[in-house]
């Protein structure tokens, strides 16, 4: 569905069937209110880039929201883990390097 922000997003959730506007981030989900979920984070996150460049299945994103600048602001940080290698991932949008191999190892077989 897409966000305020205008992208498309997996988590994001919008009703606005005969009138409501309900909406809410479902990778966030129910957190107390310093670090709950507001539209303008769908702004600066990182998420749907993430999705747009590595889909992979087995990848877990966990989501934290930290104030930034004495809690006036707020930011979406993102770790993701890898089921299959059963690592920590240190670039989401590239992935943990097993379960994708690099295409240029598939360009030199083809030779």
């Amino acid at each position: 569905m897409r966000t305020p922000a205008g992208f498309e997003c997996q988590y994001f959730y919008g009703n606005y069937y005969r009138g409501r506007h309900e909406e809410e981030c479902r990778l966030i989900g129910e957190v107390p209110a310093p670090h709950n979920w507001t539209p303008d984070l769908c702004k600066t996150c990182p998420v749907p880039a993430i999705n747009r460049a590595n889909a992979c299945q087995h990848m877990v994103l966990h989501v934290e929201v930290s104030n930034l600048f004495l809690g006036l602001r707020k930011r979406v940080k993102i770790s993701a883990y890898c089921v299959k290698s059963e690592r920590n991932v240190a670039e989401p949008e590239i992935g943990c390097g097993l379960c994708h191999p690099d295409i240029n190892q598939y360009l030199e077989d083809d030779k």
